[in-house]
């Protein structure tokens, strides 16, 4: 492969990633299928690309579509809550997240709701709404027709949207919400932490069966109170809190040094925390900690 050609794949490099990231949840998967994608770029005849954007996202699209078939199964065994990867975004790694709607086209409820979609709605779900594909661009992509696209599209939209879907207040009063629970966390302030949480507030703890975390999760304000005081009891030496932007919103790190213990998204409605989604599993927390190893990044 020539230079140039290299050059110009780096280009769209982000871009693919990005689109990997939202198919799978997973971002470590998301390099794997960026590298195939690589592999196969530089394999192919150059000449008979005529638009290199629309080539890598189809070969992207598939190869995600293709690993989400088995991913079904693997989450389907997992242990406990399964829970996309934290993916720190102030350095730009999933574009640019300006807007509330792409904010909520990458957080960590909205990659927990696809998970309800077949591999195919998914693929159209996240072409048509995060990249503004046309229905016709996302039929060539899939190699469906553009009537079977419409139709997936709408069964996704409706699955999404059958779940409770919270409104989050200003992005402002969010960040507020969340440096108060950091902060009486820090503090050990449970009454604090109690004033900061929805009545219905539900706790999710994603540790997969390698590190202690709760396998069902915690629903309501004393059960979670009460589990947070245990929690507190077992705080290991040197560990830091800190505020950082996950999934393009405020979320928690836990950290002794440059290595990561658990990242911590929330949900908020009005004034209280109404979700709470922890990432604990070593395995998931490999890519944003190379992150947070390389800029530590903070709100």
């Amino acid at each position: 492969m020539t230079s140039g050609t290299a050059e110009e794949f780096t280009s769209h490099r982000p871009r693919m990633f990005g689109l990997a990231y939202r198919l799978l949840g997973s971002a470590e998967e998301a390099e794997d299928v960026v590298h195939d994608a690589y592999l196969r770029w530089s394999g192919a005849d150059r000449a008979s690309i005529e638009h290199p954007a629309a080539w890598l996202a189809r070969v992207v699209t598939n190869l995600c579509v293709n690993r989400l078939t088995s991913a079904r199964v693997r989450r389907e065994r997992y242990v406990g809550p399964w829970l996309p990867e934290p993916v720190f975004t102030r350095d730009g790694s999933l574009g640019p997240l300006e807007s509330a709607e792409q904010r909520d086209a990458v957080s960590t409820a909205l990659l927990v709701l696809l998970e309800r979609l077949t591999p195919t709605e998914r693929a159209v779900y996240v072409l048509r709404e995060a990249f503004g594909y046309s229905y016709r661009d996302i039929a060539e992509v899939l190699d469906l027709s553009e009537a079977n696209c419409r139709q997936s599209y709408r069964r996704a939209v409706q699955r999404v949207a059958t779940a409770e879907r919270r409104f989050a207040p200003a992005a402002k009063r969010r960040n507020e919400l969340v440096e108060s629970f950091v902060r009486a966390a820090r503090e050990g302030d449970l009454a604090g932490l109690e004033k900061l949480l929805a009545e219905d507030v539900t706790w999710w703890s994603d540790g997969g069966g390698k590190v202690t975390a709760a396998r069902r999760p915690l629903v309501g304000r004393d059960r979670v109170v009460r589990f947070l005081a245990g929690v507190a009891r077992r705080v290991p030496d040197g560990l830091v809190l800190t505020v950082a932007k996950v999934n393009g919103s405020p979320a928690l790190v836990a950290h002794t040094g440059r290595q990561l213990v658990a990242v911590a998204s929330f949900e908020v409605r009005d004034d209280a925390v109404i979700e709470v989604q922890v990432v604990m599993n070593p395995e998931k927390l490999v890519f944003a900690e190379r992150q947070f190893a390389a800029s530590a990044p903070t709100v």
